[in-house]
């Protein structure tokens, strides 16, 4: 695997996550579909790393076999260095968490923004639910008065600001992060990509994040992984001003389409196998 310089010297080399020649196949009615082919990678402890690639390309099939809802065809996944089973533990639901891509979809709409926050404790556990659910709000930037109101009631921004509390509410070391914004307005989505930079520095949170926006992993991330049918095209560092030497012509593809609309760029845009 290539080694990879960040553009913020991470702070340890330890790893949080590494596969090893995962795959993920699915029967379609007969025919067997490679969602994940064979992917290798690694994610440093308090680094961030992308997943991009077009729709279908895998990037989600990995979270979710991360998280146990994908079933392995093959290879390995290790969490602090340990390799995990087939079924989850509890402890590994409290130390890695999720935020999708829709936060209306993801959230209940019958349930107060409070119910929401108190489950995964109550889950878990925990004692200290009032004090919990504040300081993560908190955390956030969600005003107190918005506590005992419904997703519904919510703007779309501060509904996604209820999914990262929700994830962080229990205290992780990991959050996986599925398309966080692509369902937000341009402007929302700089305030999420900004709290979430701040997060991550304050609470020394390891980031895995899925997208299919260049633009959007080379602000958030030190290293990339380029997907594509599968299959990992290629392995990048992103530089400290946010650059991506691309080799592989379908990355720099991606790479150009990154920095807004052009008709020409456009044209001359091939689907590489």
């Amino acid at each position: 695997m290539t080694t990879l310089q960040t553009k913020a010297q991470v702070e340890s080399q330890e790893t949080a996550i590494e596969l090893d020649n995962l795959s993920v196949h699915f029967d379609t009615g007969g025919e067997i579909l490679k969602a994940v082919n064979n992917v290798s990678f690694s994610v440093p402890l308090h680094g961030s790393f992308g997943l991009v690639g077009e729709s279908g390309s895998g990037k989600s099939t990995i979270l979710r076999a991360l998280t146990g809802l994908n079933k392995q065809a093959g290879g390995e996944i290790r969490l602090d260095g340990e390799v995990l089973s087939e079924k989850r533990s509890k402890a590994f639901y409290k130390n890695v968490q999720m935020v999708f891509q829709d936060p209306y979809a993801s959230l209940h709409p019958r349930h107060t923004i409070d119910s929401i926050l108190a489950e995964p404790l109550t889950i878990h556990g925990f004692k200290d639910i009032e004090q919990r659910i504040a300081r993560v709000m908190d955390q956030v930037a969600l005003p107190s008065q918005f506590r005992f109101r419904y997703p519904h009631q919510l703007s779309g921004g501060q509904r996604q600001r209820v999914a990262i509390a929700r994830a962080l509410i229990l205290e992780p070391k990991i959050l996986l992060l599925d398309e966080p914004t692509s369902a937000l307005d341009v402007s929302i989505q700089a305030e999420i990509l900004n709290l979430l930079n701040q997060l991550r520095d304050e609470l020394s949170l390891t980031y895995l994040l899925v997208s299919h926006d260049l633009a959007v992993v080379s602000y958030m991330c030190e290293q990339v992984a380029v997907m594509q049918q599968g299959k990992l095209l290629e392995l990048l560092a992103i530089s400290s001003d946010g650059e991506i030497n691309a080799q592989h012509p379908y990355t720099i593809g991606l790479n150009q389409a990154a920095k807004g609309y052009d008709r020409e760029v456009i044209k001359k845009f091939i689907d590489y196998d």
